[in-house]
Order: C-alpha cells, then structure tokens, then sequence
C-alpha cells in the first residue's frame, strides 16, 4: 500500500509541475526562439561591390596626329587577347587603314600632277628666257647697224641724218625695253616655279605625314606588361569594331600589377559616412578565402548616375595594402568599409527590433523574457551594421530576448525607458 501511495504522490507531483510549467511558459509557443545578446567588440561597416585597377599604368593610344589630316574616327580591326603579356614593341592592336590610305592615294596623284607642272612650268620659263635673251641679242646687232648708218650719214642731207638718228634712238630703247622685259619674265619664271614647287612640297611634306601616322595604326606596346582594354562611354571594354576617336584615343593600358586599387560605387544614402582613411576589409569574389586590407584614398565630390542604378552613386577609391601577384585588374571585390567601431558593446540581430508609434514618436521595442513573463521592452538604439544593431539602454548581458515576434504581442505589458 506504501509503494502506491508514493506512486500516486509522484504522479500527482508530475502534473502539478506539468500545470506550473504550462502556466509559467503560456505566452511562449513552440516557434518562439530566446537568444542572449551579444556582446564584444561591435564594426559598423558600408558594403559594396567593387573593381580592382592598377592605380598606376602606362596607356596605349591610338594614332596621335590623325586629326591633323582630318581623320577622327578609327575603327578596331585586330586585337591581340586581354591579359596577354607583351614586351616593348610587341603588336597589340591594328586600326582600320581604308580612310587614310585613300588619303594617301590621293596626294600621290597630287605629287604627280604637281610634278608634271613644275617640269612643265621650268621648260615654259626655259623658252620664254631664251626667246628673250635672243630678241635682245638680236637688238644689239640692229643697234650696231644704226651706229654704223649715223656715222655714215654725216654728208648726208639733214633730213637723211635725222632719219638714222631716230632709228637709232628707236633700236636704243627697244634694247632698253627689252632688257627691262627681261628682268622681269626671269622674276615671273621664278614665282611660278616658287609657286608650283610649294604645292609640290606641301603635297611631298603631306605625304610624309600620312605615311608617318599610317605607322600608327598599327599599334606596339610602349612598355612591358599584361594588356587591359580601356572602356568606352557606355562601361563596356573595347573589342574588334570598337571605335576609336582622335578626342579618347586610349586603347588600353599596361598596369602596374604592384599597386592595386578597388573602386567601388556608394550610394547617397550612405556616402555620408564615408571618410578619407577609413579602413576596409577586401574580399575576391574569385578567391573566396583570401582576405586583404586596404584604405580609403578618394571619395568623390560630385554623384553621377551609373548604368543599372536608380539613384546616384558615388566613386570611392580604396588603395589595397597587399602586394600579390595574384591580384588582376577587373577582378570583383566585396568591400567592407569601417564607418565606427566600439570595444564593449552589447548588440543584437536587428530582426529583433521593432519599431512603432508611440508617446506620439517613433520608438523600438524588443520582447524580453522577464522571468516567468514576456514584456515588450522599449530600448535605445546605438549604431548598427546590416545584421546586427547596438543596444544602449533597456537589454542586458545577461537577458534573454525573443528573436520573432510571440504570440499576440498586443496582450504582452509594455515596459519603457526612464527619460
């Protein structure tokens, strides 16, 4: 009879505790999860995806005189691979030659043309001088024969002796005339011939350029290196059929692989937050595991509306610390820039916070077991990261704090902080 009776005691003592712990426990349901806050050292950080870039390369360019000969645009013909490792004058890139070997057709039938002038121009002026020289020779032989009439004509009748007088000043200022005449056909002779042989050097000094630049379109490394292609306007990097102008004539650049930098776009929202100096955690989205740690060197004044985003972005430069050959340009970072940073903090996942109306301001709230009951807990809120948010006043160490909402929240007793 004793041993049933004990049995019958402990079975009651078993609903009993079943009963208190049911009462005790009622406002948590089986979903319900508890979790203690954290606490230690606490990084408000802005995160964002980046481009890794040499901060220091060589650029390739493209013909550099083509505007000179009026060419502007120049497509891409050939390409050697991103990435390839050159050595100094090494091909990289050819441009397409059609326009300005048509040019250089066409001075080639001006330097002909301008030839045969100035040879023409050289055998008219030699004809023209010698008639002349020989009109004036001839001249002087009829000047002679008047001489020789006026000093035979000194018995003559006066009016005979007038006669040759006269022919004989005629013949005299002919001569005269003639040598003037002469004087100035050698001087038209030579502003012709000046003339034609400027076109004709022009033509030859044109001709010297189009060839010089022709040289250009073919282009060799300046310096050795791995080859990156420069971007166009649109972000895109440039390819066969790319066009390239005389006003961004970079084709692509030699970067220098010892000094690496990320540049990373922040959004308006958060670009306040960051500061020259700053810290950054650099993650390679191709090595996973690889950690390095960088700096924040440029963050721009002004925003600007990036290709496949809504809002304006701000460009951020952030020089990597590291040195390692296995960083490449255009590999994609994830950048974790430190805005603040606290030693002792106590902080809690930010799906615990909820915030509403009330006292007719916007307040945050968590659910704290508080012993055998649930309240709901007005805390003060310190800097946060997009995981996690510091809690200054209303949660300590040791709390437990539910991580979803319990059931109905409205019946739950609502604790708030002393001003």
């Amino acid at each position: 009879m004793k041993k049933k009776k004990y049995f019958i005691l402990a079975g009651f003592l078993i609903v009993v505790l079943i009963a208190a712990w049911q009462l005790f426990f009622k406002q948590a349901s089986e979903n319900d999860i508890l979790i203690k806050p954290s606490y230690g050292k606490f990084i408000q950080t802005v995160s964002s995806t980046g481009e890794l870039q040499a901060k220091n390369s060589i650029e390739i360019m493209g013909p550099s005189n083509a505007r000179t000969v009026n060419i502007w645009q120049m497509k891409i013909t050939r390409l050697v691979d991103e990435g390839t490792q050159v050595k100094t004058g090494d091909f990289v890139a050819e441009l397409d030659k059609t326009e300005i070997m048509g040019k250089i057709k066409d001075v080639e039938l001006n330097i002909e043309k301008f030839e045969s002038q100035y040879l023409q121009t050289q055998l008219d002026s030699t004809l023209s001088l010698s008639a002349a020289r020989d009109e004036i020779e001839n001249m002087k032989y009829s000047l002679e024969e008047k001489i020789l009439l006026k000093e035979q004509s000194k018995y003559e009748p006066p009016a005979t002796i007038r006669q040759v007088e006269i022919d004989y000043d005629k013949v005299e200022r002919a001569l005269s005339q003639a040598k003037k005449n002469y004087e100035t056909k050698v001087k038209q002779a030579k502003a012709k011939i000046s003339e034609v042989g400027t076109d004709l050097s022009k033509e030859r000094q044109k001709y010297s350029s189009l060839v010089e630049i022709l040289q250009e379109f073919t282009i060799l490394a300046p310096s050795d290196g791995m080859v990156i292609y420069a971007r166009e306007w649109n972000g895109s990097r440039r390819v066969v059929g790319s066009t390239v102008s005389t006003w961004d004539p970079v084709i692509a650049t030699l970067p220098d692989l010892s000094s690496m930098q990320s540049t990373t776009y922040i959004n308006e929202v958060d670009i306040q937050k960051v500061k020259l100096e700053q810290k950054v955690l650099v993650k390679l989205d191709a090595a996973p595991n690889k950690f390095l740690t960088g700096t924040v060197t440029r963050v721009a004044n002004i925003g600007e509306q990036r290709k496949n985003s809504d809002s304006k972005v701000f460009e951020v430069l952030i020089q990597i610390n590291e040195k390692d050959t296995t960083l490449l340009p255009s590999m994609t970072t994830s950048n974790e820039i430190t805005i603040a940073a606290l030693e002792n903090a106590i902080y809690i996942p930010i799906e615990c916070v909820h915030s509403e109306e009330a006292k007719g301001k916007k307040l945050n709230f968590v659910f704290k077991k508080n012993g055998k009951e649930t309240v709901k807990q007005q805390v003060e809120l310190g800097i946060m990261n997009e995981n996690y948010a510091v809690i200054k006043r209303g949660v300590g160490r040791d709390d437990f704090i539910y991580l979803n909402t319990p059931d109905r929240p409205e019946k739950i007793n609502v604790s708030y902080l002393a001003n």
